[in-house]
């Protein structure tokens, strides 16, 4: 009985997965965009960046979930109510995760971006414009791959604290490793057990990102390294 509960809890390990990974994308996505704004000259792109990083890093991750799962719903039905819609809105617990946790981390990885882009050489910039290199093939050329290579220490703490929330999103019914943990905890009574499963699975998934991570990191700081006199 208990290595068929833990067969199913390491199977639901697919869908944490499929949880952080499509919110990484999203995290980065809105991250990137949000970082670009920050940096740049338009000061109301900045300001709305700022907002956005300001209110959402000052809202505690539950309580965001709880407000996208459940709050937002009912707000949207009601806006379309006094418009004269009937709509129900539902979302999805793994819509929700992947929103929620994308909105959440995409915050903090703007910070991460943002301290990235203003550490590159700004004399490399104004040497690309200087050869009429157009601003696409500045950003994909000169910017994108110091940004990645001075972004990476910030973006693998980041990452490694989304993968943990994951298990936050078990709260509003996904079934992924901690829900089923908690599950076969309550059927067998060995709480210990299951959730020291769930626990390693998040370690395994730790330690091979941290592995990944420092072998990409490695590859970006080739021949970026001073030679010892």
């Amino acid at each position: 009985m208990v290595l068929d509960f833990v067969r199913t809890i390491l199977a639901a390990g697919a869908i944490t997965l499929l949880l952080a990974f499509a919110s990484l994308v999203v995290a980065v996505l809105l991250g990137l965009g949000a970082a670009l704004c920050k940096v740049s000259r338009h000061r109301t792109l900045a300001a709305i960046a700022g907002i956005y990083t300001f209110v959402v890093r000052g809202i505690p991750d539950l309580v965001m979930m709880l407000l996208v799962f459940y709050s937002l719903p009912s707000f949207i039905g009601q806006v379309a109510e006094w418009l004269g819609f009937d709509i129900q809105v539902e979302f999805s617990p793994l819509g929700a995760g992947i929103a929620t946790l994308g909105l959440i981390f995409g915050a903090y990885m703007t910070e991460t971006f943002k301290s990235a882009l203003l550490n590159i050489p700004r004399g490399q910039i104004e040497a690309a414009e200087a050869y009429g290199l157009s601003r696409t093939r500045i950003f994909t050329r000169i910017v994108l791959p110091q940004m990645i290579r001075l972004a990476l220490p910030g973006f693998t703490n980041n990452w490694l604290v989304l993968v943990k929330a994951t298990a936050l999103v078990s709260l509003i019914g996904l079934q992924d490793v901690m829900f089923r943990a908690k599950g076969a905890a309550e059927a067998t009574g060995k709480p210990f057990t299951f959730y020291l499963v769930a626990g390693g699975f998040y370690l395994a998934i730790t330690i091979l990102s941290m592995l990944v991570l420092a072998w990409l990191a490695r590859r970006y700081e080739l021949g970026t390294r001073k030679l010892a006199p």
